[in-house]
């Protein structure tokens, strides 16, 4: 399997995670609208990205000839069950320029939880789940 396009997808996120970041810390009210609309625009790339794991990715490993992958992927699947919900109600509730405006400490508070736990997530993949998948794919066409 091809991980090109989800690890393209996490660098997008990243990205955005980090222009957030930048944002916010260059001031929270200053720049509500650009922080509303960088949660949409991410919000959309990480859906799809979701999408993809749930109805390509997760089911492959499954139907995979590799136990050890099969479980980890039903684990990393149900991990990320929680950490999406968080994101969800993260974006729901700070896609406006008003609302972000409006609560601008609490913007900040939940930023870095809910951010932080996506971001932490893509490294677990990055560095660990994905490398796994590559290799045992190696290892089966060699």
């Amino acid at each position: 399997m091809n991980l090109d396009k989800f690890k393209h997808q996490h660098t997008d996120i990243l990205r955005s995670i980090a222009t957030l970041r930048a944002l916010a810390q260059a001031g929270v009210e200053a720049n509500a609208s650009a922080i509303a609309q960088g949660i949409v625009a991410m919000s959309g790339t990480i859906k799809l990205h979701l999408a993809v794991e749930d109805q390509v990715l997760y089911p492959a490993l499954q139907r995979g000839g590799n136990a050890e992958l099969a479980r980890l992927g039903r684990q990393y699947q149900s991990e990320m069950a929680s950490i999406a919900s968080a994101y969800d109600a993260f974006a729901r509730r700070w896609n406006t320029a008003e609302g972000v405006r409006r609560d601008a400490q609490g913007f900040r508070n939940e930023a870095n939880v809910v951010l932080r736990r996506v971001f932490e997530r893509m490294q677990r993949e990055d560095h660990d789940f994905y490398p796994r998948i590559e290799e045992e794919e190696a290892t089966a066409c060699h």
